[in-house]
């Protein structure tokens, strides 16, 4: 198996073409899922920025990094992509890049959140729709530091505390801030079991609508 390290090695210098979306084949083992929404997303993305990332392929035109981009590239009639060729990759690393491809894109330091929150409501303020990111327009005002402070615990082992997301329309969204800013002022953003204010203030309005209505 050729590795390429320490300059040792020449790497092929990788070709530019272009393709037609359709002609390339789909790896029938990909573990990574696409679902309905995320393509939409991506074709959003490349609606508004140009198809920028070029998809891998190997020899025989199959897919090995860009399923999910050849998707978006067929739902919006794109009559070429453009492709990279990997005919240097034996049949296991292929097979090995797939996967590693979509897990590496997992890995990494996460957000600033600050520095993301900012970006953000900037390029609200600047009439550019955030959601061709894959963001919501409701997360500008989640990433509030203060008041993200739920205990630092492993994945999976969150208990007793949860985090729910949920989507709502801005009208609604009104209601629920002012009915927790209501709570909040009323003395009911604090409690022993839980240093979110606005978890606290919340789940006060839901305990209170409970009881009213047994």
């Amino acid at each position: 198996m050729q590795k390429y390290k320490d300059g040792q090695m020449n790497k092929p210098q990788p070709k530019l073409e272009q393709m037609h979306p359709a002609d390339l084949i789909p790896y029938a083992r990909n573990a990574k899922k696409h679902d309905p929404e995320q393509v939409v997303k991506i074709a959003g993305s490349i609606r508004e920025f140009g198809f920028n990332n070029p998809v891998l392929v190997d020899q025989d035109n199959g897919i090995i990094a860009g399923h999910g981009r050849v998707m978006a590239a067929i739902k919006l009639g794109l009559e070429s992509v453009p492709i990279i060729r990997l005919s240097h990759l034996s049949e296991t690393q292929r097979r090995a890049y797939i996967l590693a491809d979509n897990k590496l894109a997992e890995l990494g330091g996460g957000w600033d959140e600050e520095m993301l929150r900012v970006e953000l409501e900037e390029l609200a303020t600047l009439d550019f729709d955030i959601s061709e990111l894959g963001f919501k327009i409701e997360e500008i005002g989640q990433f509030d530091t203060e008041e993200a402070a739920l205990p630092e615990l492993e994945s999976g082992d969150r208990q007793p505390f949860q985090q729910k997301t949920f989507t709502v329309h801005d009208e609604q969204a009104e209601e629920i801030d002012a009915a927790i800013l209501k709570a909040k002022e009323m003395g009911h953003g604090e409690s022993l079991v839980n240093e979110n204010s606005n978890g606290n203030a919340l789940a006060f309005v839901c305990q209170y609508f409970n009881r009213a209505n047994p």
